[in-house]
């Protein structure tokens, strides 16, 4: 099942500017997403990150992960019209730069649930590359 960014849009509150995923490719809810991100060279974190070496904000890109997150778990009927509030981010690597033109590939699968909270196994990743990868945990509130 894939998602159009209106979709998206009806599932998590986040809005441009940090609106960070363009389209969910694959969604198994409460299981794992496969969305993107398409790091166009007009995007708004390239104007001060850097001016003369544009690359994009790895915080951003763990954004984007934590946003795939949650799409999957507010896709469950149980969480409809609530929040995915960050809990952790454990074991982050940045492994490659993302930069203008780029085209983000975010992974989510979970790795255990205990109530209202989720710890994923998140990658990016730019044509089959690794550029970030991390444990995030993921708090569902009202």
């Amino acid at each position: 099942m894939g998602l159009n960014i209106e979709e998206i849009k009806e599932i998590i509150p986040h809005r441009y500017e940090m609106l960070l995923i363009d389209e969910v490719l694959e969604l198994e809810p409460g299981v794992s997403a496969i969305a993107i991100k398409k790091c166009t060279e007009d995007s708004w974190f390239f104007k001060g990150h850097f001016p003369n070496y544009p690359v994009t904000p790895g915080v951003l890109m763990v954004e984007a992960l934590a946003q795939t997150a949650a799409v999957s778990f507010l896709s469950l009927p149980e969480n409809k019209g609530k929040l995915g509030f960050f809990a952790g981010i454990n074991n982050c690597k940045f492994k490659k730069q993302v930069l203008p033109g780029d085209t983000l590939t975010l992974e989510i699968q979970t790795l255990k649930t205990k109530g209202s909270i989720a710890v994923v196994a998140a990658v990016a990743k730019i044509d089959g590359k690794l550029a970030v990868k991390a444990e995030l945990t993921l708090a569902i509130g009202n």
